[in-house]
Protein backbone atom coordinates (compact mmCIF):
# COMPACT_ATOMS: atom_id res chain seq x y z
CA UNK A 1 0.00 0.00 0.00
CA UNK A 2 2.83 2.44 0.73
CA UNK A 3 4.17 1.90 -2.78
CA UNK A 4 0.71 2.67 -4.18
CA UNK A 5 0.38 5.86 -2.10
CA UNK A 6 3.76 7.07 -3.32
CA UNK A 7 2.79 6.30 -6.91
CA UNK A 8 -0.63 7.97 -6.54
CA UNK A 9 0.89 11.08 -4.95
CA UNK A 10 3.30 11.39 -7.89
CA UNK A 11 0.54 10.97 -10.50
CA UNK A 12 -1.69 13.53 -8.77
CA UNK A 13 1.18 16.02 -8.63
CA UNK A 14 2.21 15.50 -12.28
CA UNK A 15 -1.30 15.46 -13.77
CA UNK A 16 -3.20 17.87 -11.59
CA UNK A 17 -0.54 20.02 -9.92
CA UNK A 18 -1.73 19.11 -6.43
CA UNK A 19 0.73 18.13 -3.70
CA UNK A 20 -0.79 15.56 -1.37
CA UNK A 21 0.03 16.25 2.27
CA UNK A 22 -0.28 13.32 4.67
CA UNK A 23 -1.27 14.51 8.11
CA UNK A 24 -0.55 12.29 11.11
CA UNK A 25 -2.35 12.31 14.44
CA UNK A 26 1.05 11.71 16.00
CA UNK A 27 -0.05 8.58 17.82
CA UNK A 28 -0.46 4.96 16.68
CA UNK A 29 -3.06 2.36 17.58
CA UNK A 30 -0.47 0.56 19.69
CA UNK A 31 0.45 3.82 21.45
CA UNK A 32 -3.15 4.24 22.52
CA UNK A 33 -4.19 0.71 23.44
CA UNK A 34 -1.17 -1.55 23.74
CA UNK A 35 0.27 0.17 26.77
CA UNK A 36 0.07 -0.52 30.48
CA UNK A 37 -2.43 1.47 32.52
CA UNK A 38 -0.70 3.28 35.37
CA UNK A 39 -1.53 1.99 38.86
CA UNK A 40 -3.93 4.00 40.93
CA UNK A 41 -7.16 5.67 39.99
CA UNK A 42 -10.33 3.75 39.24
CA UNK A 43 -9.37 1.85 36.09
CA UNK A 44 -10.01 -1.87 36.30
CA UNK A 45 -7.06 -2.38 33.94
CA UNK A 46 -4.48 -0.77 36.26
CA UNK A 47 -1.17 -2.57 35.82
CA UNK A 48 -2.33 -4.19 32.57
CA UNK A 49 -2.62 -3.00 28.98
CA UNK A 50 -5.74 -1.15 27.91
CA UNK A 51 -6.35 -3.69 25.19
CA UNK A 52 -8.84 -3.40 22.33
CA UNK A 53 -11.12 -0.35 22.53
CA UNK A 54 -14.82 -0.87 23.08
CA UNK A 55 -16.79 -1.29 19.85
CA UNK A 56 -18.87 1.85 20.14
CA UNK A 57 -19.22 4.30 17.29
CA UNK A 58 -16.51 5.61 14.96
CA UNK A 59 -14.24 6.83 17.78
CA UNK A 60 -11.24 6.67 15.44
CA UNK A 61 -12.55 9.59 13.40
CA UNK A 62 -11.74 11.82 16.38
CA UNK A 63 -8.05 11.13 15.74
CA UNK A 64 -8.37 12.42 12.18
CA UNK A 65 -10.24 15.53 13.34
CA UNK A 66 -7.62 16.17 16.03
CA UNK A 67 -4.86 16.07 13.41
CA UNK A 68 -6.73 18.46 11.12
CA UNK A 69 -7.48 20.86 13.97
CA UNK A 70 -3.79 21.14 14.66
CA UNK A 71 -3.45 22.79 11.26
CA UNK A 72 -6.41 25.15 11.50
CA UNK A 73 -9.57 24.45 13.48
CA UNK A 74 -11.47 26.92 11.29
CA UNK A 75 -10.34 25.44 7.98
CA UNK A 76 -12.76 23.72 5.62
CA UNK A 77 -12.53 19.92 5.67
CA UNK A 78 -13.35 18.02 2.49
CA UNK A 79 -14.92 14.65 3.23
CA UNK A 80 -15.20 11.66 0.88
CA UNK A 81 -18.96 11.17 1.06
CA UNK A 82 -20.49 10.13 -2.24
CA UNK A 83 -23.77 11.37 -3.71
CA UNK A 84 -25.40 7.96 -3.20
CA UNK A 85 -24.72 7.99 0.57
CA UNK A 86 -27.54 10.32 1.72
CA UNK A 87 -27.56 8.93 5.27
CA UNK A 88 -24.15 10.54 5.81
CA UNK A 89 -25.16 14.00 4.57
CA UNK A 90 -26.18 15.14 8.07
CA UNK A 91 -22.55 15.73 9.08
CA UNK A 92 -21.94 18.15 6.20
CA UNK A 93 -21.78 21.88 6.90
CA UNK A 94 -20.06 25.07 5.74
CA UNK A 95 -16.76 23.79 7.15
CA UNK A 96 -17.33 20.10 6.35
CA UNK A 97 -17.97 19.76 2.65
CA UNK A 98 -18.09 16.91 0.18
CA UNK A 99 -16.99 17.74 -3.38
CA UNK A 100 -18.53 14.44 -4.51
CA UNK A 101 -21.96 15.35 -3.17
CA UNK A 102 -21.72 18.83 -4.66
CA UNK A 103 -20.75 17.34 -8.03
CA UNK A 104 -23.35 14.54 -7.68
CA UNK A 105 -20.77 11.80 -8.09
CA UNK A 106 -21.69 8.30 -6.88
CA UNK A 107 -19.28 5.69 -5.51
CA UNK A 108 -19.43 3.79 -8.82
CA UNK A 109 -18.51 6.95 -10.76
CA UNK A 110 -15.52 7.54 -8.47
CA UNK A 111 -14.42 3.91 -8.85
CA UNK A 112 -14.54 4.11 -12.63
CA UNK A 113 -12.75 7.48 -12.70
CA UNK A 114 -9.88 6.20 -10.55
CA UNK A 115 -9.63 2.93 -12.48
CA UNK A 116 -9.41 4.70 -15.83
CA UNK A 117 -6.55 6.89 -14.53
CA UNK A 118 -4.59 4.14 -12.78
CA UNK A 119 -5.42 5.63 -9.38
CA UNK A 120 -7.49 2.76 -8.00
CA UNK A 121 -6.07 1.37 -4.76
CA UNK A 122 -5.03 -2.31 -4.94
CA UNK A 123 -7.09 -2.89 -1.79
CA UNK A 124 -10.16 -3.08 -4.05
CA UNK A 125 -8.86 -6.30 -5.59
CA UNK A 126 -9.86 -8.16 -2.42
CA UNK A 127 -12.21 -5.79 -0.54
CA UNK A 128 -15.14 -3.45 -1.14
CA UNK A 129 -13.72 -0.78 1.15
CA UNK A 130 -10.35 0.30 2.42
CA UNK A 131 -9.58 1.00 6.06
CA UNK A 132 -7.40 0.10 9.00
CA UNK A 133 -6.35 -3.54 9.03
CA UNK A 134 -7.26 -3.84 12.73
CA UNK A 135 -10.74 -2.28 12.41
CA UNK A 136 -13.50 -3.93 14.47
CA UNK A 137 -16.09 -3.18 11.80
CA UNK A 138 -14.54 -5.31 9.06
CA UNK A 139 -16.53 -8.10 7.46
CA UNK A 140 -15.55 -11.70 8.00
CA UNK A 141 -14.20 -11.81 4.45
CA UNK A 142 -11.94 -8.80 5.02
CA UNK A 143 -10.46 -10.52 8.08
CA UNK A 144 -10.09 -13.69 6.03
CA UNK A 145 -8.13 -11.76 3.40
CA UNK A 146 -5.99 -10.14 6.08
CA UNK A 147 -5.02 -13.56 7.43
CA UNK A 148 -4.30 -14.89 3.95
CA UNK A 149 -2.41 -11.94 2.46
CA UNK A 150 -0.71 -10.42 5.52
CA UNK A 151 0.29 -13.26 7.87
CA UNK A 152 2.66 -11.04 9.86
CA UNK A 153 -0.15 -8.63 10.69
CA UNK A 154 -2.41 -11.56 11.55
CA UNK A 155 0.24 -12.97 13.90
CA UNK A 156 0.44 -9.58 15.65
CA UNK A 157 -3.36 -9.47 15.79
CA UNK A 158 -3.42 -12.83 17.58
CA UNK A 159 -0.85 -11.56 20.09
CA UNK A 160 -2.94 -8.46 20.80
CA UNK A 161 -5.91 -10.78 21.29
CA UNK A 162 -3.97 -12.89 23.80
CA UNK A 163 -2.96 -9.84 25.79
CA UNK A 164 -6.11 -7.75 25.64
CA UNK A 165 -8.54 -7.83 28.60
CA UNK A 166 -11.26 -6.69 26.16
CA UNK A 167 -12.57 -8.82 23.30
CA UNK A 168 -11.83 -7.67 19.75
CA UNK A 169 -15.53 -7.89 18.97
CA UNK A 170 -18.52 -8.24 21.35
CA UNK A 171 -19.28 -11.73 20.03
CA UNK A 172 -15.94 -12.99 18.71
CA UNK A 173 -12.25 -12.87 19.58
CA UNK A 174 -9.52 -12.83 16.96
CA UNK A 175 -8.83 -16.44 17.98
CA UNK A 176 -12.47 -17.28 17.16
CA UNK A 177 -11.86 -16.00 13.63
CA UNK A 178 -8.60 -17.96 13.49
CA UNK A 179 -10.50 -21.13 14.45
CA UNK A 180 -13.13 -20.48 11.81
CA UNK A 181 -10.59 -19.85 9.06
CA UNK A 182 -8.59 -22.95 10.05
CA UNK A 183 -11.75 -25.03 9.79
CA UNK A 184 -12.41 -23.51 6.37
CA UNK A 185 -8.88 -24.39 5.25
CA UNK A 186 -9.31 -28.00 6.32
CA UNK A 187 -12.82 -28.31 4.92
CA UNK A 188 -14.21 -29.08 8.38
CA UNK A 189 -16.38 -25.98 8.69
CA UNK A 190 -19.34 -27.84 7.22
CA UNK A 191 -19.44 -30.16 10.24
CA UNK A 192 -18.67 -27.55 12.93
CA UNK A 193 -21.61 -25.15 12.77
CA UNK A 194 -20.52 -23.16 15.85
CA UNK A 195 -18.13 -21.11 13.69
CA UNK A 196 -20.44 -20.54 10.72
CA UNK A 197 -21.33 -16.89 11.38
CA UNK A 198 -22.87 -14.46 8.95
CA UNK A 199 -20.43 -12.73 6.59
CA UNK A 200 -20.74 -9.46 8.49
CA UNK A 201 -18.95 -9.68 11.82
CA UNK A 202 -21.74 -8.63 14.14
Amino acid sequence: MMEFKTKADKIIKERYGVTVEHVSAGVTYEDMFYRVVKPGGTSINAGHIYGFPMVKGAWCNKLKVRALNRIDKHAVSYIGIAYDEPKRFKILSQTKRSPLVEARWTEAMCYDWCKQRDLLSPIYQTANRGGCWFCHYQTVDQLRQLRKNYPDYWKLFLKWDDDSPISFHPKHTVHDFEKRFSLEDSGALQTDRSFRWAEVSN
